[in-house]
């Protein structure tokens, strides 16, 4: 057997480079962290050849000190935290001091700093087997410069995996994207091969953010977002999320930062998909520029190589409060909000409270008319029966519309049904379009939901007991989740070790599977720390009831019925999307119309 011994201080470095520097945007994302973390607020990057020839990365941060040069370029080497407690509550995007350790040891690496404009610079090289530094005196601002050539010159292997310079170039790009959307108070400015390709100036109000968010994002995406800000239980969750009907094919308009840094979290994207659950199209994925921020220690970043996953000291607190959170958010967006937002954006208002396992609080958005509550059975009425009254909002057939558009409610008044489909509304902002069923349809699920509420769980004893085997884990979270199955109508005993018994399920489930149901929730319970599952096939089920009590195509609707209903959608939840996902109006404005016939031209 060889014997043992230490390896060289560079090979250690170019093992450890193995999971620091991946490829070029490795190093940018590392070095723009530096920057950060230093003060900087202004920092320019020029790249050439997609990186691998030249990376530079310039700020006017604080400057390293020419005693602590050498310490820079080694491993296990930084000013960031010095004990176990800094550790545990890590407020800087880096804190392991090996980046640029590791970058010098696969790449010809430089370093010209300086700590005050007053005083000459110095640029440090480390070079050879044993990483020595080389100190020289040079003129040099307040800030630094770092400045990476030849990428993997040294280790031919490593090169051979990199892809084409627009490829390599893209991965940059999207690295800056991410961390200019997560500190707007930094000018960014990126040259590639000389030319600039992006810069950002710094925003010190929310116009100014919202600007940079629409450079990097789209405008697309500000023109449907809503902004929000939520604080609750020492958590804060402020930022933009897209509309329902803002959906994607794919997450690529997903950013979520934890205090300041970019992150992937199973919990996180369990809690976003969980509040939009109940209006996003099937397949479609919402999009967000969310910023989550809570005491650092409460949080571990040192959980992953590239510090994109982190850990949450208390997950079940974290993913209540963005469930609850985003779920609000999106459940009282109303038409009269989207019709306001058709020239400016829309926003949320900014809440004191949000409910959390320890804090049940009320949230408290903008007031609207709330829905009427009325029973299952009047809710799967037609219109014509379940508003029998005139309604305050409603305009005979014979009166005219008011004069002035400030007296038309959101989605204006009916002035005809096409096709016993569709209605057609004028507004102040010109034509709205219903989807008559759709429209009727989240009316009729909002109010048996309501109903449903109130009126409370039903149970049913099973007559014989249906027996699971599961795992230890499983049946101790099921006795400590006892209360929690009861209050949605399951009665669940342990029979033994690893065996449950099922003694009760909701009346609206009795023939439903509820094995792979029951086993689903527990799974959820010990991922995440609460699920939503038994809620959601209760919803499913109220779904299919509200679709097919509702009213049908080709049924012939009076004006004052018409009337009635745009009503109920101003005043009712989610009422732009129905049970199913699909839009249920859609606005032209009249200069759509003038558009489509050359007005004005």
């Amino acid at each position: 057997m060889p014997k043992i011994h230490l390896l060289s201080p560079r090979l250690a470095n170019q093992i450890a480079a193995g999971e620091v520097v991946e490829r070029p945007a490795s190093v940018i994302k590392e070095l723009l962290e530096n920057s950060i973390d230093s003060g900087a607020r202004r920092i320019d990057i020029d790249v050439e050849n997609g990186g691998v020839k030249l990376m530079r990365v310039r700020d006017n941060g604080c400057g390293i000190g020419r005693d602590d040069l050498p310490l820079a370029l080694s491993r296990h080497a930084t000013s960031k935290i010095e004990q176990l407690d800094d550790l545990e509550a890590v407020v800087t995007l880096g804190f392991r001091g090996e980046a640029l350790a590791s970058i010098s040891s696969v790449a010809r690496l430089a370093i010209a700093t300086n700590e005050d404009d007053a005083g000459p610079g110095w640029r440090a090289e480390a070079e050879g087997r044993d990483m020595a530094v080389n100190l020289a005196p040079v003129a040099h601002p307040r800030g630094t410069t770092v400045e990476v050539r030849d990428l993997f010159f040294n280790t031919p292997a490593r090169r051979k995996f990199l892809r084409a310079e627009t490829t390599e170039y893209k991965r940059i790009d999207e690295v800056l994207r991410k961390l200019a959307l997560s500190h707007f108070d930094i000018d960014f400015t990126l040259r590639n091969n000389g030319k600039v390709a992006h810069q950002f100036w710094a925003a010190d109000s929310q116009l100014g953010q919202e600007r940079r968010v629409a450079a990097i994002c789209g405008p697309a995406f500000m023109e449907n977002a809503l902004y929000l800000d939520v604080s609750g239980a020492g958590l804060r969750l402020w930022g933009w999320v897209g509309l329902p009907t803002f959906s994607r094919s794919q997450t690529d308009l997903q950013h979520f930062y934890v205090n300041g840094r970019s992150i992937r979290d199973k919990l996180v994207t369990h809690a976003v998909r969980q509040a939009y659950q109940d209006v996003m199209y099937h397949g479609r994925h919402p999009a967000f520029v969310l910023y989550l921020e809570l005491n650092p220690a409460d949080v571990d970043v040192n959980v992953h190589p590239t510090k994109h996953e982190v850990r949450f000291r208390d997950s079940r607190t974290v993913h209540d409060f963005l469930f609850r959170s985003l779920h609000r958010a999106v459940a009282d967006i109303r038409p009269g909000d989207l019709v306001a937002a058709t020239a400016a954006d829309a926003t949320v208002a900014p809440i004191s409270a949000v409910p959390t396992p320890v804090e049940q609080a009320a949230i408290r958005f903008p007031a609207h008319e709330p829905v009427p509550r009325g029973g299952v059975r009047e809710s799967l009425s037609v219109y014509g029966e379940v508003h029998r009254g005139p309604s305050a909002w409603e305009a005979p057939a014979s009166q005219p519309l008011p004069e002035s558009d400030e007296k038309l409610p959101p989605l204006g008044f009916a002035i005809a049904q096409l096709k016993g489909i569709y209605i057609l509304a004028e507004n102040a902002a010109g034509l709205v379009l219903v989807d008559m069923h759709a429209a009727h349809e989240r009316i009729t699920y909002e109010r048996m939901k309501q109903a449903f509420a109130a009126e409370g769980l039903s149970s049913q004893p099973l007559l014989v007991p249906a027996t699971l085997a599961v795992s230890q884990g499983e049946a101790d979270m099921a006795e400590e989740q006892a209360a929690m199955f009861e209050t949605l109508g399951f009665q669940l005993q342990r029979a033994g070790p690893e065996s449950l018994l099922v003694r009760q399920v909701p009346a609206m489930l009795r023939d439903a599977d509820v094995e792979p149901l029951v086993r689903d929730v527990l799974s959820d319970l010990l991922s995440h720390g609460s699920s939503d599952r038994i809620r959601q096939h209760l919803n499913e089920i109220m779904a299919t009831m509200a679709c097919h009590g509702s009213v049908r195509a080709n049924r012939k609707l009076g004006i004052a019925e018409m009337n009635a209903l745009l009503r109920d959608m101003e005043a009712t939840e989610r009422s732009g999307q129905c049970n199913h996902g699909r839009p249920t109006w859609t606005q032209i404005s009249l200069a759509e119309l003038d558009k489509l016939f050359l007005r004005g031209r």
